[in-house]
C-alpha cells in the first residue's frame, strides 16, 4: 500500500513561536503545556504567526468486532448501530462535547455489523457511508479482516482527511464507536510491544473479573493463532485489529499529509495513532493524544508514541469525547499567541 509522503516539519515556523511565546507578558514557560501545544501547532503547520483553528472536524468511526462472541464485552454488539441513530439524533456525548466547543461531527460506517437503514446526514452530524465490511472475524478463531480489507479501512481514513482539507477543516479529531474494541485495540498494542493479554487487556466498558479474564484469554490466544509481525501494521490490523481502528490510522496519515494535524481520543483511537506511525514511520509528529485513558495500559501506547497526554479527566467513554477537548486546547493555544501583549507592547518590565 502507498502512502502520501510526509510534508517537511516547520522547525523555523515552531522556533519562531518559542520565542514569540518568551516575549509575552509572563514568565518564560508559565503556561506549561498551553505553550508546548502553541509552538507544535506552529511546526505542525508551518505557519507564524500562528492562525487559529477556527473550522475542525471530529470522525467518529463505527465498526463491529467478531470477538465480541467471546464474552468480552457486557455490551451486544447491537449497541453499535443504536449509538450510530443517537450520533444523528444529537443524544449523545461527544455531540454535546462537539455542540459545546463548536467542533463539527461526521459519523462514519466503516464496518457496522448490523443495517443502518435510512441513515442520512443531520443537523447534528454527517453521516458517511464507507462500510468495507459488516464487522471482523472473531480474532480468535480466524483473521479479523483480509490484509485488502485493513488497507481498504486505512484508505477510507485517508480519504476523510483529504476531503476535510480541501474544504478548509484545519484540525481533525479522530473519535469510535464499536461494542468490543477495547479488545482490538488491546491486542494492537499486545503485537506491536510484545506484551501479553494480561498487561494489556482493561476493564472496557464495564466487564467483570470473568469477563477480564475472557478478554485476556481471548488476545494471547489471537496473538498465538495468528503471530503478527510487530512491524507490519497492515498485517497486525489483519490479524487482531479494528476497521474503525484501521480509519483512524488512515486518518492520522492523511492529516499529516495535507498538514492538518489530528487530535486523539483514547485508548481505541490512540492504537490507531500507534498504527499509523508503523505505517508511515514519524507520523506522530502531526497528531497529539488529548487525554489519559482510564484503561490502564494506555500509558504504554502514549510512551511508544512519545506522546503526553493533554488531559488526565478519568475519561473511559470513547466517542471522540476527549479529542473535542483536546481541539478546543489548542484552540486556546494559537489564541494566547494570538491575542497576549509582549512586555515591549503593553510597556511591562521584563525579566532582569
Amino acid at each position: 500500500m502507498h502512502f502520501p509522503p510526509l510534508p517537511v516539519w516547520g522547525t523555523e515556523s515552531e522556533a519562531a513561536a518559542l520565542a514569540h511565546l518568551d516575549q509575552l507578558t509572563k514568565p518564560p514557560g508559565s503556561l506549561g503545556r498551553i505553550e508546548k501545544l502553541g509552538s507544535w501547532w506552529c511546526g505542525a503547520t508551518d505557519t507564524f504567526p500562528a492562525r487559529r483553528p477556527e473550522r475542525a472536524r471530529l470522525y467518529t468511526f463505527a465498526g463491529d468486532h467478531g470477538v465480541t462472541a467471546e464474552g468480552v464485552s457486557p455490551y451486544p454488539s447491537a449497541v453499535t448501530v443504536q449509538m450510530v441513530y443517537n450520533f444523528l439524533a444529537g443524544g449523545a456525548a461527544v455531540n454535546v462535547f462537539a455542540r459545546q466547543y463548536g467542533v463539527q461531527l461526521a459519523v462514519v460506517d466503516v464496518g457496522v455489523a448490523g443495517p443502518l437503514e435510512g441513515c442520512a446526514s443531520t443537523e447534528h452530524a454527517a453521516f458517511l457511508s464507507e462500510r468495507v465490511r459488516s464487522g471482523t472475524g472473531n480474532m480468535v478463531r480466524e483473521l479479523a479482516m483480509s490484509r485488502a480489507e485493513a488497507e481498504a479501512a486505512v484508505a477510507v481514513g485517508i480519504r476523510c482527511a483529504a476531503a476535510a482539507a480541501a474544504e478548509g477543516v484545519s484540525l481533525l479529531g479522530a473519535g469510535e464507536m464499536g461494542i468490543g474494541n477495547t479488545t482490538a485495540a488491546a491486542a494492537c498494542l499486545a503485537a506491536t510491544a510484545g506484551m501479553p493479554g494480561k498487561l494489556v487487556a482493561g476493564r472496557g466498558t464495564g466487564v467483570d473479573d470473568a469477563g477480564l479474564a475472557r478478554k485476556v484469554a481471548a488476545i494471547d490466544s489471537a496473538l498465538a493463532l495468528h503471530r503478527p509481525d510487530r512491524f507490519d501494521g497492515i498485517g497486525i490490523l489483519s490479524a487482531v485489529g479494528g476497521l474503525e481502528i484501521a480509519a483512524i490510522a488512515g486518518l492520522c496519515i492523511g492529516g499529516a499529509a495535507a498538514r492538518v494535524p489530528v487530535v486523539l481520543d483514547g485508548f481505541i483511537s490512540t492504537a490507531g495513532g500507534m498504527v499509523a506511525n508503523l505505517l508511515v514511520p514519524g507520523v506522530s509528529a502531526w497528531f497529539q493524544v488529548s487525554h489519559k485513558s482510564a484503561e490502564n495500559a494506555h500509558w504504554a501506547m502514549s510512551r511508544m508514541l512519545g506522546k503526553d497526554p493533554v488531559h488526565d479527566l478519568e475519561l473511559r467513554l470513547g466517542e471522540g469525547t476527549g479529542a473535542v477537548l483536546g481541539i478546543d486546547t489548542i484552540r486556546l493555544a494559537t489564541r494566547v499567541m494570538a491575542e497576549m501583549a509582549t512586555f515591549a507592547s503593553a510597556g511591562v518590565s521584563g525579566k532582569e
